[in-house]
């Protein structure tokens, strides 16, 4: 029987959540009120580096409405309680005890160093002006050579050193390609250049957040967080608490971007002085709070040494890094930039490849997951390096792509990192692109400005990427040391009417899943859209889950709901061939429905649901439930991919760039809601765009955060960013029943080197071959004045250190 009823996976659905979120109809962790319920504010140190001498609590304590002050030795006077890394990358990983509230040394400008407990927020705030802290200032490291430096101050001095792990894969070593030493030795191009990724501040719309209610028979935590499952679990091992008397829910949650993936030890200190006190607690923090305290991402320094042939045949890709931890390790920070390892490649077929990162600790807050996690800074280096190479070939940098890229049929492709690309088609995606841009008009257009002497002059950027995404297979996660599973997990109720309740691990904080699971559901079991209701986020009704992170939700989290729902269908089947009398060979199922073959007998799923719930009429032996559940542990990552074009204009006489055109033509696998897919990329473009254009995180010589604000560190607005031209192609994945590939990075992963090439593209003919990001106007302005060298020194071989130009102009 064919079905007439329209699918829903394909369709572009409005999100059936966003009503209750626009309106602010909703429940997030800030407007939380329970009985009782008292609040926190913590008090963090203005050095980056001290000892404490003295804490004086005493007029704080007596302030009005202070219920209690705690330091860090009162609420863990053994000093045994230290947050978690999930992430060992090496055996020999140095990983230094970070406490909950710093009792002996602060190591961060913003590290809390004392908690007040008050009957109000107000009141909470206002006695920390009446803690008294006595510091004896030590001496800051910052930067990442100069932590490395001999003589350098350590920030940790037990650790009798500033370098956290050195991490090494080796093509040749590892069976997958052969030596790159050989192939610098022997290669008729080798080319050489160092490139900075600037620390970000993930600026998620909602503050971080928690609640603590002790009382009764569980501790509740309700808290702004990615991981609700990850949390409860890391919550009992680390405060030494029983699991199954620790229940974790994230209401709804004001995005993320990987910044609310941490346990924070503010959910460790508001849970002890909530059983301390037998009273409920509320922590939120400020917007500068976020700023200082909450984690930051990249920063990274890139040493990358391509080789290849004068007909431009790439031959061997060495990588070092040196990567940023801060002063503490996140509790994926370390494998961050691991992550990037499997990238650098790209979409490029070469024979031999290196890559070592260094990890180093500085006086700073601590750095983790952010948007695209590894993969942005890798496909930054591979694809800014591909123009340089491109350039001294004198090829056009899409030739080079081109030459060098795995075609359509070559697939699927074992890369020189070691990983399977199982389907993609660069050539359809970038061909689309091409066409959308008006590439060659763009081009002649830009001889014209350069003959003419053009004040402005226009650049064009390509970015031609791949991403692995959906994280991931679990024994892939254990081979690289990381603590935990890649799997998750979904069940699917069948309520008595045949209405659906779909619950999930994967912990939405803005992506949809709501509308995307119940398409899917919608479809697998032939029931409308709005019968079918999507639990999520509470780890007492969704019991089992490995939550959201990686662009793992749908391809990994969805798959799981797939498989569900067809054990719910495995189900119904011999309950419906039993109430029509039939063999079990003799159905088939479609629209809802299961009918005879060659028949007009049929019974719904719901007439199956109302059968199963009565259990008056059931085969022998059959239990009287449809519902099913799955845990989905995926064979492969995703490789999802696109072509990102970007025609840039810049001033030449005032550094000024605006973005006159943006192309990106995604392949994302099989969408479920075109829609949703829209939305994604285009967050991810101005996230990425924002790297290249605007945001960084300074700190000053002493370590203090001078981007603290809003004011201070700049966010682009609507009014900052172009009207984005997307589009997509789709080969669909060959690992997943969906089809599907992952979609929620990968804009920020592809945009910033479009834009940054597109900009250098500008003014290369001005000795320009690298501009040390956020690309300023007063940078920019500064590299057409005095060339690469002088506005950064990390575009060419020959180019010196780190000594950038910050956003006014002034040395760093």
């Amino acid at each position: 029987m064919t079905s007439t009823i329209e699918p829903e996976v394909g369709k572009s659905r409005r999100r059936k959540e966003d009503e209750r979120l626009i309106t602010g109809r909703t429940r997030w962790t800030d407007n939380l009120t329970l009985p009782g319920m008292l609040h926190l504010a913590v008090l963090r140190s203005p050095f980056a580096h001290a000892k404490i001498v003295s804490i004086d609590v005493t007029e704080a304590k007596s302030a009005p409405g202070v219920v209690a002050v705690f330091t860090g030795k009162d609420l863990d006077p053994e000093g045994a309680i230290g947050m978690p890394c999930a992430w060992p990358v090496t055996p020999d990983m140095k990983s230094p005890r970070r406490p909950i509230l710093a009792s002996d040394t602060v190591n961060f400008a913003g590290e809390g160093v004392a908690v007040v407990v008050a009957r109000t927020s107000a009141e909470a705030h206002d006695a920390l002006e009446m803690i008294d802290v006595d510091y004896d200032e030590l001496p800051v490291v910052l930067g990442l050579e100069n932590a490395l430096a001999e003589g350098a101050p350590l920030v940790h001095e037990e650790l009798g050193t500033n370098q956290n792990a050195v991490w090494v894969f080796d093509s040749a070593d590892a069976g997958t390609g052969s030596s790159v030493e050989d192939a610098i030795s022997n290669s008729e191009v080798v080319l050489k250049r160092r490139f900075r990724q600037q620390r970000l501040v993930p600026a998620f719309m909602e503050p971080r957040a928690c609640v603590v209610d002790p009382t009764g028979n569980q501790l509740v935590m309700w808290s702004a967080t990615q991981v609700p499952h990850i949390l409860k679990t890391m919550t009992a091992a680390t405060l030494g608490l029983p699991e199954h008397k620790v229940r974790v829910i994230a209401p709804d949650v004001g995005g993320g971007f990987g910044g609310k993936i941490a346990v924070l030890p503010e959910e460790m200190m508001a849970t002890l002085i909530a059983r301390r006190l037998g009273k409920p607690v509320k922590w939120n923090e400020s917007r500068s709070e976020t700023m200082v305290a909450a984690h930051h991402g990249r920063d990274q320094i890139q040493d990358l040494t391509i080789t290849a042939n004068r007909d431009g045949t790439v031959t061997g890709l060495k990588v070092e890094l040196l990567a940023d931890m801060g002063a503490y390790l996140g509790l994926v920070g370390p494998g961050v930039p691991i992550l990037g390892a499997f990238m650098f490649n790209a979409i490029y077929k070469f024979p031999a490849y290196h890559f070592a990162c260094t990890n180093v600790f500085t006086n700073t807050t601590l750095t983790d997951a952010y948007r695209g996690a590894g993969r942005p800074e890798a496909t930054f280096g591979i694809e800014r390096m591909m123009d340089e190479l491109a350039v001294e070939l004198g090829m056009d940098p899409m030739e080079i792509r081109e030459k060098n890229w795995i075609k359509h049929e070559e697939f699927p492709f074992t890369t020189v990192a070691g990983l399977t690309y199982d389907s993609g088609n660069y050539e359809a995606a970038t061909a689309k692109a091409k066409q959308l841009f008006d590439y060659d008009g763009l081009r002649r257009e830009q001889k014209e400005r350069r003959e003419s002497g053009d004040p402005v002059q226009l650049g064009i950027g390509i970015s031609t990427f791949t991403e692995m995404c959906g994280l991931a297979p679990s024994r892939v996660l254990g081979s690289l040391d990381y603590a935990a599973g890649g799997w998750e997990h979904a069940e699917i109720r069948v309520l008595p009417t045949g209405k659906i309740e779909v619950i999930t691990g994967a912990s939405a904080h803005g992506q949809g899943h709501e509308t995307a699971w119940s398409q899917i559901v919608a479809d697998k079991l032939g029931v409308p859209f709005e019968d079918i209701e999507v639990i999520h986020g509470d780890t007492q009704s969704s019991h089992k889950g490995m939550d959201t992170y990686g662009s793992r939700s749908l391809v990994v989290g969805g798959i799981a709901v797939v498989n569900a729902a067809d054990k719910v269908l495995a189900k119904a089947k011999p309950i419906a061939a039993h109430l029509m009398e039939c063999a079990e060979d003799d159905l088939e199922f479609s629209a809802g429905k299961f009918s005879v073959k060659g028949t007009d007998s049929s019974t719904s799923i719901q007439d199956i649901a109302w059968a199963v719930f009565s259990a008056h009429n059931l085969p022998d032996g059959v239990e009287p439930s449809l519902d099913s559940s799955d845990t989905f542990d995926p064979e492969n990552f995703s490789f999802p991919h696109g072509t990102h074009l970007c025609a840039a204009e810049v001033d030449t006489e005032t550094g000024r760039v605006r973005l006159r055109s943006y192309v990106c033509v995604d392949d994302v696998g099989v969408a479920v809601n075109p829609l949703i897919v829209e939305g994604q990329v285009h967050g991810g473009l101005a996230q990425g765009i924002a790297q290249a254009l605007f945001e960084e995180a300074v700190h000053d010589e002493g370590g203090t955060l001078t981007t603290g604000t809003f004011a201070d560190y700049l966010l682009p607005s609507a009014a900052d960013l172009p009207s984005f031209t997307t589009d997509r192609t789709e080969t669909p994945s060959t690992t997943n029943p969906l089809g599907a590939k992952g979609v929620g990075e990968a804009g920020t992963i592809a945009s910033t080197p479009a834009v940054v090439n597109a900009v250098v593209d500008a003014v290369r003919h001005f000795g320009v071959n690298d501009i040390e990001m956020p690309l300023t106007p007063m940078r920019v302005w500064h590299a057409i004045q005095h060339g690469s060298a002088a506005a950064g020194g990390l575009g060419s071989e020959a180019g010196g250190g780190l000594g950038s130009i910050d956003a006014t102009g002034g040395a760093q």
